[in-house]
């Protein structure tokens, strides 16, 4: 253990001298620099992306049942079944605040939605951001009342990743570099 800071050195094994490639076949390294013979791959900035079989068909087009996407924007919905509002110890109407109370969701912020799944017992008020067709009907059909609250979650709109600045957009607007258009930057600040 070090006694000062004069001591201090790095872990055995932490810092690692980078391969010095080219510098004579005396190195193991010299001549061809560990890239092989000719080929794409011994040029300079010949890589080959990944995926990529020469041309020929790749594997993940000639998979049959690899098809469609995942939709990054999708609302993560919180689902409640009608069953399980059974018995519930609840005063007043059931909301999601009582709901992730009670364990029923993982939280507040998302949007929760009813669905008709089992049986309903007893008059009850719940409100949720959406509800299906059969479950609003059959709290209905006991007496109870299905409110639809307002969705203010993040995934209320998607927003796709757009790396695109504002300042951009204006620059395209004012004809930056066009005929008739503003010349620099600053005369964009400046109006």
């Amino acid at each position: 253990m070090p006694t000062n800071l004069s001591d201090l050195k790095p872990n055995e094994g932490a810092n690692k001298d980078r391969t010095r490639v080219g510098r004579g076949h005396g190195s193991g390294k010299g001549k061809t620099a560990g890239r092989g013979t000719k080929g794409q791959k011994a040029r300079t900035g010949g890589s080959i992306r990944v995926g990529f079989e020469g041309g020929q068909l790749p594997l993940q087009k000639r998979m049959p049942y690899k098809r469609g996407f995942t939709n990054i924007f999708q609302t993560p919905w919180e689902v409640v079944n009608l069953g399980s509002l059974n018995g519930l110890d609840i005063d007043g109407p059931v909301t999601p605040e009582a709901l992730e109370a009670l364990g029923l969701i993982r939280g507040t912020e998302f949007p929760v939605k009813v669905l008709a799944t089992g049986d309903l017992e007893g008059k009850i008020e719940v409100h949720a951001h959406a509800f299906s067709e059969a479950a609003k009907a059959a709290i209905e059909k006991n007496g109870g009342s299905a409110v639809v609250v307002e969705r203010t979650d993040r995934w209320v709109t998607a927003r796709p990743r757009n790396r695109r600045l504002a300042i951009d957009r204006d620059l395209k607007t004012a004809r930056l570099g066009k005929v008739g258009g503003i010349e620099r930057r600053s005369e964009l600040a400046s109006s």
